[in-house]
């Protein structure tokens, strides 16, 4: 683990549960960085491509054990036995975000991901007008 950083997360439940974060290394941090915003968009995403990146993404978060090192969580199997709902996988998913980049960081990446969420919109609501004019009939209309 590079850098290890312990955090506490509380779950739906109110539970408060510990878990070690740490840096991606340089190549497998530029794949995930560069997956993981985009293929989360709603309705521009992909969530095969989603979910294989985060499940990358969580394989840099532990579990401290009594016995031995942390545990990473490297397989789909250990985030569903150590994470127990969506909401405390998705705060994982963004202390590791603001962990590993610092454009994500105090907050910055919900300005970040809005930003691009209204870019996307402008885009497609122009996309559409275009492919609405061009579908239209081109005589009276009734």
């Amino acid at each position: 683990m590079i850098e290890p950083k312990e955090i506490t997360i509380e779950t739906q439940r109110g539970e408060k549960r510990v878990y070690v974060l740490s840096k991606f290394p340089a190549v497998q941090g530029r794949e995930i960085i560069a997956k993981y915003p985009l293929s989360a968009m709603p309705k521009l995403g992909d969530y095969a491509v989603n979910e294989e990146t985060m499940l990358k993404l969580m394989a840099f978060v532990a579990v401290p054990r009594a016995e031995g090192g942390p545990l990473p969580l490297s397989t789909r199997g250990l985030v569903d036995n150590h994470v127990p709902d969506w909401e405390t996988l998705a705060r994982i998913e963004m202390a590791m975000m603001e962990y590993n980049v610092s454009f994500f960081a105090n907050g910055k990446g919900s300005t970040f991901l809005e930003a691009i969420t209204l870019k996307a919109q402008a885009f497609l609501s122009k996309t559409l007008m275009d492919l609405s004019g061009q579908s239209s009939p081109k005589g009276k209309q009734r």
